[in-house]
């Protein structure tokens, strides 16, 4: 069997405008939810991060010394529309075309995203964001003008990242004003605004970018039965249907999946919808999705009387101090899967996951897909002599990788590879503390010491990986 990868695929990683850019109002640009959001948590905030808005075109020789075929990053909406309404900042178009036009003479596909959490805060303040529709009208508006503007140089576009960690972690995604704290419904109300900005965004795509391309990045987390028991079985059903196929199957079929849209009837958290919003999603339909993959759990059957709890998080990078797991009663509860490693913050390590997930999208929907987050934060050392050394970075790769490759040999069609990230950058709730990058950045969370960039052993691998098309792996 063929050890490379197909002809054309396209080895790459990915960033995000508020983790990575810094230069929260340089230029023009306004304030974000997420620069107000990552001000609370305690690490280091959006003001400087890594400073890739100043230094971008080192960052592209970096990316082009890899061997880079693809970059995923994201468009900044208050860099381009600062108060998120009419008012365009020239800066901010000027400065994407900059950083395109760099990636595309290093012979980089630009592979940039509409929206990944950071809505203008000015819209949180005029009308609390996601929870009020005219932000779909004024997210169209926005969209509307940066795929225009770039569709020149852009074939492959994405469009709201992650919508279901939007929904999981809705109160630390958005600014939610305190009198909607205690109903949950308004998470998937948020949810269908978002779905109807991503399929305005797709339309957008097929109108103005010849030959173009549009998918959403979807975090997508394989759920499996915690025993052998039907009950639990019929528990991992449940949960991939609210937790995955809720939000695919809009992308792809033009609906929300039925099982889920029942259960949230049930339970007077379905989303108000008005008349044509399907028609929207029909018409909006996702030419591929692309895959954020880090982990996988279990599901159980609940306990009779169990009360509703959302997905915990690990602030703290020690091994089981996760604030718990998901419960939707009578539906499913969350558990994690006891056969797996896991990583610092509890994320289980997980690569045939990875597989099973690939072949099981490409059953269900068979469309392409890419990568656009795979990756394994750690606190990463820089020796005395400018070394860092992860070769725990480089088997995690390894293994998911091989995963990906064994999913193409069983039919799955993959476009591209973007491992998360391209250099190391603010993680969103645990700071320069827990690294992804193949290059250094030298900052803490504290002391943004020079922000010089340092390659780690990650780096000379991947440069050979891609160098070789996954022959090396």
């Amino acid at each position: 069997m063929n050890k490379k990868f197909p002809e054309g695929f396209m080895w790459g990683a990915s960033t995000s405008a508020y983790q990575v850019e810094g230069a929260y109002l340089d230029d023009g640009k306004l304030l974000s939810q997420q620069d107000i959001l990552n001000k609370k948590e305690g690490f280091a905030d959006t003001t400087v991060c890594s400073d890739h808005y100043h230094r971008y075109k080192e960052d592209v020789a970096l990316m082009k010394e890899m061997g880079f075929s693809s970059y995923r990053f994201s468009i900044s909406w208050p860099r381009i529309f600062p108060d998120g309404g009419t008012k365009i900042n020239q800066k901010g178009v000027d400065f994407y075309h900059d950083l395109i036009d760099e990636l595309l003479n290093a012979g980089i596909e630009p592979i940039p995203t509409l929206y990944h959490y950071d809505m203008p805060l000015a819209l949180i303040e005029k009308y609390n964001g996601w929870i009020d529709r005219q932000s779909v009208v004024d997210f169209e508006r926005y969209a509307d003008f940066v795929i225009k503007e770039y569709a020149s140089k852009v074939k492959y576009w994405t469009t709201i990242n992650e919508q279901n960690i939007i929904v999981q972690y809705w109160d630390t995604k958005n600014i939610v004003d305190e009198k909607y704290l205690n109903n949950e419904q308004i998470k998937y109300q948020i949810n269908h605004h978002l779905s109807l900005a991503h399929a305005i965004a797709c339309k957008k795509v097929h109108d103005y970018v010849p030959n173009g391309m549009v998918g959403a990045p979807i975090d997508f987390t394989p759920i499996y039965p915690a025993t052998t028991k039907g009950e639990d079985a019929v528990a991992s059903a449940n949960a991939n249907a609210l937790r995955n196929l809720y939000y695919l199957d809009v992308y792809f079929k033009g609906h929300y999946n039925e099982a889920a849209f029942i259960y949230l009837q049930k339970n007077s958290l379905a989303p108000v919808m008005l008349p044509g919003d399907e028609e929207i999603f029909k018409d909006g339909y996702s030419d591929f999705l692309a895959v954020n993959y880090y982990s996988s759990y279990c599901a159980k059957a609940t306990q009779p009387g169990a009360k509703r709890r959302m997905s915990g998080v690990n602030l703290t990078g020690e091994k089981g101090a996760i604030s718990g797991y998901e419960i939707q009663p009578d539906f499913y509860e969350i558990v994690r899967n006891d056969n797996l490693e896991a990583t610092q913050w509890d994320w289980t390590i997980d690569p045939a996951g990875l597989e099973f997930s690939l072949r099981y999208i490409h059953d269900m929907y068979g469309v392409p897909m890419m990568i656009t987050e795979n990756g394994l934060g750690a606190p990463d050392i820089l020796e005395d002599d400018g070394s860092v050394h992860d070769p725990y970075r480089i088997e995690f790769l390894t293994k998911h990788l091989a995963a990906i490759k064994r999913a193409i040999d069983y039919g799955v069609s993959m476009i591209s590879y973007n491992a998360w990230t391209a250099i190391d950058l603010l993680s969103t709730s645990n700071g320069y503390k827990k690294r992804y990058g193949f290059v250094y950045v030298n900052r803490t969370d504290d002391d943004l010491k020079d922000l010089k960039r340092y390659k780690k052993d990650s780096f000379y691998w991947y440069q050979e990986l891609i160098r070789t098309n996954g022959e090396s792996l």
